[in-house]
């Protein structure tokens, strides 16, 4: 074990050998396939005649020989049943590239599908017309991965180092697919933080999920976490996950298996339209999906599933917008939770977005509310900016469970760990220019359990991330006057311009339509013409006007036309008297038309007034907006649809609020100090520069 790094510089600096021909980040497509086939190659030496024996005996005989050839692979579910091994490939370097195809084809279909995941064959292509083919495979002639000398447990540990190297040293898209180790440390920490005994234990069978696992770092570290640091026995922790990128998935493959893991659990596609895993459920879920990716290519099948099967599938709760499919991840693994007294527990890393985006009845907003008015959200976690590979944002750890102990019931936890970290020494990859020290990933887990308000810590209760918004209108105050100008204007009311149309076909009665229309434009003209030249901000008397000149004409004026009639003669004026609604009241005015979010309750430790802790709509409207706005009222028609009450219901989490820290402003001395200082500087060095 204390070697798989020298094993590990040894293989990384055979990439040298593609230098030119390959640019740096495609190394990973040709060594990482090499490193899986070297070590299947020597891996299979004690089977291999016996596998080649069986495969001439039956070839031809049964349509499916994997049954035959996994029997005499020892029940393995890996074999090559060609006449070549690395040796043998070597021996006949003029016809390299043709045996190696056929060693490739050779392998069992679990190996088939990693290679084909790689898309090796067109690599293999490749470095033969770069004359490289040879020279690699010889050069891996020297790397020795057999099992009897490299274990599973080392021989993991050697292509995960490979993993990381290449990710972080190659990769742009590295943080689609990586997540920092010292991040999932955390994440396992703080899923075992509640409970633990329920999840683990001598008797316990542990099975991680992964829907979005890349290659498999968050599998890999989660099940490290569970067996290491939690003393879960290895053999009974089992990884899942599913995969949509080829080579990513390829690579997860390929780690399971040499670590003697059952590959079979690694599905392949994308884990809305097709779940590899469905109808299962998993007690312990990890992931870190990838921020920002929009799902428009597979919005027809999640739609149809959130609108035929509502709750009954996965997508009950809502959809968030269309360029974001954070929460679809979230609300995936929530339906693959237990249902039992145990639960399940699920860790997921995300960007901001998912804590505040959308108003209040937006998809992401009904999922906030739906997650947390059934007290699944327990706590999340603000992580250091610069933590990962290809993004310097700050991201979050959402802690979700459908069981939370007694002390958590109706409370959520919120702690800011943003200034938990150190700097990456002696220098920074990519985006990650901080880690989180082990030191501080205790304290972040201290502070979790201990569940006390602190400046790192909040503790709130359910409702306090909770608002109704409600609809305020003002009336619609307009004046009127019929000047020359303003009957100009009806030329620019589309059901105006839309008299002399028509829908029929036949030429004679568009042409009928098109007469008729004109004069029916040129007397309504005619008749506006006819109105009092004053003006007036009495809506009764001047409709009383419009409807006395409309009477007169020998046609009749749709209710349509006669709206954009008065909107051609009317201009907006506070000084009007409110134009009266059809049903009572008064018609409401959309340009002046706002919002208020009425929080659902009031916090002590966010607010500063002393207020009772359940808000009323109507008393908080009468408080905040009715002294400064007389004549506005509640619109009691915008509705929440799922109580039926005014306003619709929203949730929002404003991590930035809950721990803002004020900080005075310095003393005007102070700044007239401080700039004399910055401008003495300043002509100090204009006078060093001339």
């Amino acid at each position: 074990m204390n070697n798989f790094r020298q094993k590990a510089d040894l293989i990384w600096n055979l990439a040298n050998i593609l230098r030119h021909d390959y640019k740096p980040h495609e190394y990973a497509d040709v060594i990482l396939p090499l490193v899986v086939l070297r070590r299947l190659d020597q891996a299979m030496e004690p089977t291999r005649k016996a596998v080649r024996q069986a495969y001439e005996t039956y070839k031809g005989k049964l349509e499916n020989l994997d049954s035959v050839l996994t029997a005499k692979a020892g029940g393995s579910l890996i074999y090559n049943y060609s006449e070549f091994d690395w040796q043998k490939l070597l021996d006949a370097p003029g016809d390299l590239q043709q045996n190696f195809i056929t060693y490739l084809n050779g392998f069992s279909p679990e190996v088939l599908d990693i290679i084909e995941k790689f898309d090796f064959r067109r690599q293999v292509a490749r470095l033969q017309s770069a004359n490289l083919l040879y020279p690699l495979l010889k050069e891996f002639e020297q790397v020795d991965l057999h099992p009897d000398r490299v274990d599973n447990i080392e021989m993991g540990y050697i292509f995960e180092e490979l993993i990381r190297r290449f990710s972080e040293q190659y990769n742009e898209t590295a943080g689609e697919h990586f997540t920092p180790r010292e991040v999932i440390e955390l994440m396992v920490d703080l899923l075992l933080s509640e409970n633990p005994e329920a999840f683990l234990g001598p008797d316990k069978i542990v099975e991680i999920y992964d829907p979005a696992c890349g290659t498999g770092g968050m599998l890999s570290e989660g099940k490290k976490g569970v067996t290491r640091n939690h003393g879960q026995d290895p053999s009974k922790v089992f990884l899942f996950g599913q995969e949509i990128n080829p080579t990513s998935y390829a690579v997860a493959k390929a780690d399971l298996l040499l670590k003697g893991e059952d590959p079979r659990r690694l599905a392949f596609g994308n884990s809305f339209t097709e779940d590899g895993h469905k109808g299962k459920r998993f007690r312990l879920m990890l992931s870190n999906p990838p921020f920002g990716v929009e799902w428009k290519k597979y919005e027809y099948i999640i739609k149809n599933e959130h609108e035929t099967l509502g709750h009954e599938g996965r997508f009950g709760a809502g959809l968030p917008r269309i360029t974001d499919g954070s929460f679809l991840f979230l609300q995936h693994m929530l339906a693959k939770r237990f249902g039992d007294e145990v639960g399940s527990r699920i860790a997921i890393i995300f960007n901001g977005s998912p804590l505040f985006t959308g108003d209040a009845g937006s998809g992401e907003s009904e999922i906030r509310r739906w997650i947390i008015e059934n007290d699944w959200l327990e706590g999340i976690v603000a992580l250091p900016e610069q933590l990962f590979y290809n993004t310097g944002i700050a991201t979050y750890i959402w802690i979700v469970t459908n069981r939370k102990s007694a002390r958590r019931k109706g409370k959520v936890q919120l702690i800011n760990a943003a200034d938990f970290w150190e700097p990456m020494t002696p220098r920074s990859l990519g985006n990650k220019r901080r880690f989180i020290a082990s030191h501080h990933r205790e304290r972040i887990v201290e502070l979790y359990k201990a569940m006390e308000e602190n400046e790192h810590c909040r503790i709130f209760d359910n409702a306090d991330f909770g608002y109704r918004r409600v609809r305020i209108e003002r009336p619609l105050r307009l004046n009127f006057h019929a000047t020359p100008e303003r009957i100009e204007r009806l030329w620019e009311q589309k059901a105006f311009q839309n008299l002399p149309k028509t829908r029929k076909k036949d030429p004679e009665a568009i042409e009928t339509a098109r007469r008729e229309g004109e004069r029916q434009q040129q007397a309504i003209l005619k008749a506006m013409r006819t109105l009092p030249n004053q003006m007036s901000k009495d809506p009764a008397e001047y409709q009383a006007w419009l409807d006395a000149a409309l009477k007169k004409l020998d046609f009749k004026v749709s209710a349509t036309l006669r709206k954009a009639i008065l909107n051609a003669l009317t201009e907006r004026d506070e000084t009007a008297q409110p134009v009266p609604g059809k049903k009572g009241g008064y018609e409401p005015d959309t340009d002046l038309r706002d919002y208020e979010n009425v929080p659902l309750q009031y916090a002590p430790s966010i607010y500063d007034e002393d207020v009772p802790l359940k808000e009323n709509v109507v008393a908080y409207f009468e408080r905040e907006v009715k002294p400064y706005v007389p004549d506005a009222w509640i619109d009691e028609n915008f509705r929440d649809e799922q109580d039926g009450q005014v306003g619709k219901v929203g949730y929002e989490i404003n991590f930035n609020r809950y721990f803002y820290k004020y900080t005075p402003p310095p003393h005007p001395e102070e700044l007239a100090r401080q700039i004399a200082e910055k401008e003495r500087q300043i002509a100090q060095l204009l006078e060093e520069w001339l």
